[in-house]
């Protein structure tokens, strides 16, 4: 493995951890209602479990209130039924083809139990980032050991991937951040 491919893979592989956080932090209720607090929920559709997104319309109605609006009248029921067994707490009220899905407000205590898991999710990204820094110097190391570089090449590749390990942990705390704000804010 070359210089540039060891660089390419680990800025890849720091991506796909920022991305993994991003997916897991939007699972994470706020007290705002938005559709994709359901994307996790999958629905038994015709002997096989699909997501949500794939058998109903998901609307945010107003800021408390989510709608979901199922394409087949027979599907009703067993949306509802995923929705109210899912781990967010959810209450949904049948209307005919249509769900609603009322967000309740967060207590306090609720809040902060929640910015306690992004805080842990964050440092599980966090983690991996390093763990994506460690092995890329290792190959460095295993480069420099059969002298396919010299100390100064691995040392400047070693200071770029620091610069790249930074940038992404940054962008982790700023994530991190946001969506504390997001569930503080009443």
């Amino acid at each position: 493995m070359s210089l540039s491919e060891i660089k390419k893979t680990t800025e890849s592989r720091m991506g796909r951890s920022i991305e993994a956080l991003k997916v897991s932090l939007s699972k994470i209720r706020t007290g705002r209602a938005h559709a994709g607090i359901l994307d996790h929920i999958t629905v038994e559709y015709y002997g096989s479990e699909v997501p949500i997104s794939q058998v109903a319309n998901i609307n945010a109605v107003d800021a408390r209130t989510l709608s979901v609006q199922v394409w087949e009248k027979t599907m009703a029921a067993a949306v509802e039924k995923a929705i109210r067994e899912s781990d967010l707490g959810l209450n949904p009220i049948p209307m005919g083809e249509n769900i609603r899905v009322p967000m309740p407000a967060l207590t306090e205590e609720r809040r902060r139990d929640l910015t306690r898991i992004v805080r842990a999710e964050g440092e599980e990204a966090k983690v991996s980032v390093r763990n994506q820094r460690r092995e890329a110097n290792d190959a460095l190391k295993k480069l420099l050991k059969d002298k396919e570089i010299s100390e100064d090449d691995e040392r400047r590749a070693q200071d770029e991937i620091q610069k790249l390990t930074d940038k992404h942990v940054a962008q982790i705390d700023e994530l991190v951040a946001q969506k504390e704000a997001d569930i503080m804010t009443i």
